[in-house]
């Protein structure tokens, strides 16, 4: 199988947020789909282990914000390739509460909905939501961020609990060098790893990264 086929289909990015018991949790995903018009309901697939997906099963609500191509790889590396366990996602940027009090990011976003589950599915490593759509809003008119712009324009890599992970990386540009994040794709280009390096975008110290071949 051509795994490559998988990169032809077309996704946006967006950021499935959620509160349960006064604790926030937030991810990036790329499967958000509106699946009827009457009522107005939504799909969105999220991996079992991922923190958000747990609290969403408590809280039976979310919010779902479509990022724009401004968007920042920190806001991205932040609710994409983090842990709400361990880190409160939501207090380097600026949000606000819908009405059932579910946090949402408020800048480098086109849109919000607010979403209550009706439904939901086991699809093996992942859960589909089925929610209708009780309230929505339009935050700016920027472009849309798409999978494939973050993929070939951010050069952003993909988290290992995402439904189009893929083990391989995806290569890097010709004659490029420097040293590949195992954990999130970013390529620092440098021939040497600065001390105390942290990745800007996941935060993993330097035993994460891979040289790339000369």
């Amino acid at each position: 199988m051509d795994m490559h086929a998988f990169h032809k289909l077309t996704y946006g990015l967006y950021i499935i947020s959620t509160a349960s018991q006064g604790q926030y949790s937030g991810c990036v995903v790329n499967t958000l789909v509106q699946v009827t018009a009457s009522p107005i309901q939504v799909s969105v697939a999220i991996n079992k282990d991922n923190y958000t997906e747990q609290m969403i099963e408590k809280a039976g609500v979310f919010s779902a914000a479509a990022l724009t191509q401004d968007a920042g790889m920190d806001l991205i590396g932040e609710f994409g390739f983090k842990s709400s366990r361990e880190t409160d996602k939501f207090a380097s940027f600026a949000y606000e509460k819908e009405a059932n009090g579910i946090p949402y990011v408020t800048e480098h976003v086109a849109a919000q909905l607010s979403c209550r589950v009706v439904n939901k599915m086991d699809v093996g490593s992942h859960v589909l939501f089925i929610a209708e759509v009780t309230d929505a809003q339009v935050l700016s008119e920027g472009e849309l961020l798409t999978y494939g712009y973050y993929q070939t324009v951010k050069k952003g890599g993909t988290p290992k609990n995402a439904s189009s992970y893929q083990a391989e990386p995806a290569p890097a540009a010709q004659g490029q060098t420097g040293y590949r994040c195992s954990v999130c794709g970013y390529i620092l280009e440098s021939d040497t790893i600065p001390e105390g390096f942290r990745c800007p975008i996941c935060g993993q110290g330097p035993d994460k990264l891979v040289k790339l071949s000369d």
